[in-house]
This record gives C-alpha cells, sequence and structure tokens, in this order.
C-alpha cells in the first residue's frame, strides 16, 4: 500500500498510479470535493460514475458535525457515506486562513469560534491527528498555517516555520496513535509546504519538509488563495525540481480547468476545489470550445444545444441548454445537480486526457492546442 508508479513522463508531466488501501488512483487526478462527506447534489454511486477514483472530506467540518467519534462508530468515512473507494481529508489549515475573523493562532494551535453555533474550539496538531485516525481516511493531512496569497514575507515565514513544527507534532503523534491502536485505518500522513510567493522560502520550506520524515506523498499548499495565477505557476516550476519523483504532489485548492493544465505540466499529480459545485450551483459551467457560460443567459432560452458537445456525460447527453436554463431560472433543484454533475465529469475526463496525452509524449502540443481553445471563450 502507499505506492506511487510512474508510468510515462513527458517534460515534467507525470502519469502515475497511486496505490491506497481503497483501490488504486490513477493520476493526474482530480478529487471531487465532499467537505461533509457528501459530494454536494450527488450521490457517491453517481460521483463514481463520472469516473472520479478518490474524493476529499473535511476534517474540521467533520469534526463539528457529526463529530468524529460518530463516524469512527459508524465506521469510518467509508462506511459512514458509503464511498468505497480512497478518501483524503484535509485536515482543517485551510479554516485558519478562510476563517480569520473567527480564529486565532498560537504556536500551540488555533483557537476558534465554530461557524455553526459560535461555540469555542482549539485545534492542535495532536487534537487534529486524532480527529482524522477516527475518521479512517488512507491519505489524512498535516496540519499547518496557511497565509493568504499576498502575505508579506514575514507572514510568510512565521507560517513556513510553525507549519514544519506542527508537522513534527502531527508525525509524532500518528505515530503513537498507530502504535495503540495497530488494527486500525491504514493511513499514509502527506505535509504541506507553504511558504506564499517567495521561491527561496519555498524551496527551503520543501528541503526542510523532507528531513521531517519518510513521507509517501507531499502536498503544496498556500496557492490560489489571492495571488495572482502567474505567480502560482512560477512557484510551481521553483518547487518542482526540489520534490522527489517517486512521491506524488498534491496541489491543494487547485480546480479549474486551466490551472489543472498548467500545473500538471509542472509536475503536480493531484487536485482538489469546490469550484464544479460550488459553480454548478450558481448557474455556472465549463465547456471545451467556449471556457465558462453562465446558463443563466437569455441567450440560452430557446438554444437546442447541449452545454458542451464534446462532453459525455449524462447532463450534455440527455438535456438542452433551453432546458437548464428553465429549470435553473425556476429555482428547481435539479438543474443544481444536473450542472454539477457536468462540472465534475469535465474535470475527471480532462484529467484523464491529460494523462492518455502524457503517456504519448504529446503533452505539450495537446495542452496548449486545448488551452487556446478554451480561453478563446469568454467567460458569459
Amino acid at each position: 500500500m502507499f505506492e506511487f508508479e510512474i508510468g510515462a513522463t513527458d517534460g515534467a508531466a507525470r502519469a502515475g498510479v497511486l496505490r491506497l488501501p481503497h483501490g488504486d488512483v490513477e493520476t493526474p487526478v482530480f478529487m471531487p470535493v465532499g467537505t461533509a462527506a457528501t459530494v454536494k447534489t450527488l450521490t457517491p454511486e453517481e460521483v463514481a460514475s463520472l469516473g472520479a477514483t478518490i474524493i476529499l472530506n473535511n476534517a474540521y467540518h467533520l469534526y463539528l458535525r457529526p463529530g468524529e467519534e460518530v463516524v469512527r462508530q459508524m465506521g469510518g468515512v467509508h462506511a459512514f457515506q458509503k464511498w468505497r473507494r480512497p478518501i483524503l481529508t484535509d485536515s482543517g489549515g485551510y479554516q485558519v486562513f478562510s476563517l480569520a475573523d473567527i480564529r486565532t493562532i498560537s504556536e500551540n494551535g488555533v483557537t476558534f469560534r465554530s461557524h455553526i453555533d459560535g461555540s469555542r474550539h482549539l485545534f492542535t496538531p495532536e487534537r487534529v491527528m486524532e480527529i482524522e485516525r477516527a475518521l479512517g481516511a488512507d491519505v489524512i493531512m498535516a496540519f499547518d498555517h496557511c497565509p493568504p496569497g499576498q502575505a508579506d514575507r514575514s507572514l510568510a515565514e512565521e507560517a513556513s516555520r510553525r507549519t514544519l513544527e506542527w508537522l513534527t507534532r502531527c508525525r509524532d503523534r500518528l505515530r503513537t496513535l498507530e502504535r495503540e491502536d495497530p488494527e486500525g485505518p491504514e493511513q499514509t500522513l502527506f505535509p504541506i509546504i507553504q511558504g506564499s510567493t517567495y521561491a527561496d522560502l519555498r524551496r527551503d520550506t520543501a528541503k526542510a519538509t523532507l528531513e521531517v520524515g519518510d513521507w509517501r506523498g507531499i502536498a503544496i499548499g498556500g496557492l490560489s488563495v489571492g495571488e495572482p495565477k502567474e505567480a502560482m505557476y512560477g512557484i510551481l516550476e521553483e518547487l518542482e525540481p526540489e520534490l522527489p519523483a517517486p512521491m506524488p504532489r498534491y496541489l491543494m485548492g487547485v480546480g479549474y480547468p486551466d490551472d489543472l493544465l498548467e500545473a500538471i505540466a509542472r509536475g503536480v499529480d493531484m487536485f482538489d476545489c469546490v469550484a464544479p459545485t460550488r459553480n454548478g450551483r450558481n448557474g455556472s459551467v465549463w465547456t471545451a470550445a467556449e471556457g465558462r457560460i453562465n446558463i443563466k443567459g437569455a441567450r440560452f432560452r430557446t438554444d437546442p444545444r447541449p452545454l458542451d458537445a464534446s462532453c459525455e456525460c449524462y447532463t450534455c447527453t440527455t438535456y438542452s441548454r433551453a432546458y437548464l436554463r428553465h429549470l435553473f431560472v425556476s429555482g428547481e433543484w435539479l438543474s443544481m445537480r444536473l450542472l454539477t454533475l457536468h462540472n465534475i465529469h469535465f474535470l475527471v475526463a480532462l484529467v484523464h486526457a491529460a494523462r492518455a496525452a502524457i503517456a504519448e509524449g504529446e503533452y505539450r502540443t495537446w495542452s496548449r492546442e486545448w488551452l487556446a481553445r478554451f480561453r478563446a471563450g469568454q467567460p458569459r
């Protein structure tokens, strides 16, 4: 278990297989986000039918509701939500960034108020490991301090230092938990590299992270949090030669189509993002030829075409743009399901196509042509 095999490369782009306790994951891979043990509006069977092989849950949200002990008693996250394929749990570190108004960071951890009822809680690296151990995902993330994308140098250095210190505490607590419960779930811990948009800080943090443990994968955090896209791409280029080739690389919270292809070209293997579900619930969908479109537009009122003629998802092979617009402007819940289904299929199919292009040694040409078509379509 927890082996990563690279089958083909094309420049920095890689096609591989990550072997996990609940199944193999072909990479590059997009992980739909099931924050609270559900990919919003879709059943597990529907998500699997779209080709998804791994999903992401969030430890922070499951800790607050229903509580990690409830999930443990129900057999862990796989049995609880009836998803038998691999799962990765985010540690809640992103909430350090996103819940800025209701949290306080110290060397010990993060004190925050629940966004549900205002109750007060403390997350330490040790507590987070206990929560993620109880949840039982295949891959669990270390607790990190994620600064905003435009963080100044001093804050970026502080967040990187703290993330490294917390990583050591996560590692030690997980080892203890595994010794105490040898029959517990098989899990691997991924560390997270911080450093904002400072290339030298990212490189130094990557080296220090690799010295802390014998990792089976590594994550890049703190990108796509407000910095320009070109800055994100530049950091990925700086990090690529610093990261061991036999180790899967996970770019956290990134999932727009152009970002996926740009990051794959820079050696990234794993992605997650709430964008396909959130955009779908708001009427926004991706198409290969027109870029992003908003189905609320009046021009779709009598449009008989599918969302994307090249897409093979259930939504595109069954319904017209006119019908989907009607559902959405009428407030029908079915519209959110159908648009979400399309968006997730779109990203899963995109990384599958990227994998095939890498295997054929054509990734650079294929991705450039795909991005040119996609970017020619303006948001509408």
